[in-house]
């Protein structure tokens, strides 16, 4: 998966997938803080842009 074809929003399964990483390791980096998430009932999602922002570095 290339960063070019994320979606704008963007769900652990998309982590996963992208980083290449198991579920347990998704979950973990989305619940530390890392990178803003949005929890929408029992879904968390993540803004593409929080994704680059930390690739990059930043917060």
């Amino acid at each position: 998966m290339r960063y070019e074809n994320l979606k704008d929003v963007l769900t652990v399964k998309d982590i996963m997938e992208f980083l290449g990483i198991s579920r347990a390791e998704a979950y973990e980096l989305v619940n530390s803080g890392e990178f803003h998430t949005v929890r929408v009932g029992t879904r968390i999602l993540i803004p593409k842009i929080s994704i680059q922002k930390w690739l990059e570095g930043e917060k």
